[in-house]
């Protein structure tokens, strides 16, 4: 049985995801955390939770959601997974960030194994398929557990929104036509845990996102 652990982050208020099954091994998306409190944070979370941290996923690479990729690689020595195509973002995590007033010390580490339409990522019991949805970023992955009915979005679908396609790199013909071609075509109860705000089902999103 997975289990979510959904903590916000950052000026942006991003969805940082602790995910765990009854092996108390446990994927980490997307970490947001900025401050040194925020990574002391999350740390006391993994510790109240009792898991092991046994990877460390990234459904794209904009600064809010790599924010903490640094820590969460050192701490608990796990080497970053996404899609090729988001790399160049990470050169210009500095000084984007510094656009919006934040310091982030250093640039987070680059991924030594990249994720692709169609693999499937594995810990403990469980396995999550990869959908790759360009559109608000070009290397915009998303993960979905079958048995649990559970998907973790990112940026693409948002409830009752989806994500910006006006940043570099994006379209929003192919995020549209992503949404509609492998995300309508699930369940409508599956749970839908996105990149910022609160989580949704496909169902409420196929009769009442005005964007699709």
């Amino acid at each position: 049985m997975i289990q979510v652990k959904n903590l916000v982050y950052n000026p942006f208020q991003e969805n940082t995801y602790i995910v765990y099954d009854e092996s108390k091994e446990c994927v980490i998306f997307d970490p947001g955390m900025l401050s040194d409190q925020e990574c002391q944070h999350f740390s006391d979370e993994i510790d109240s939770l009792g898991v092991k941290p046994v990877k460390l996923l990234q459904t794209h690479l904009h600064l809010d959601h790599v924010f903490g990729t640094s820590y969460v690689s050192k701490t608990y020595e796990l080497d970053p997974e996404s899609h090729k195509d988001d790399l160049f973002f990470l050169e210009q995590t500095q000084d984007y960030a510094l656009q919006f007033g934040l310091e982030v010390r250093e640039k987070p580490p680059l991924p030594k194994e990249f994720l692709a339409e169609g693999d499937e990522v594995r810990f403990g019991n469980t396995v999550f398929k990869v959908i790759h949805i360009p559109g608000h970023s070009p290397g915009g992955i998303l993960f979905y557990n079958e048995e649990s009915k559970i998907l973790f979005s990112g940026d693409v679908l948002f409830q009752g929104s989806v994500g910006r396609s006006d940043l570099p790199g994006g379209n929003h013909e192919s995020l549209i036509k992503g949404i509609q071609e492998k995300l309508m075509v699930l369940p409508d109860d599956v749970v839908v845990y996105s990149g910022h705000g609160p989580s949704t089902t496909i169902g409420k999103e196929r009769y009442n996102n005005p964007f699709l």
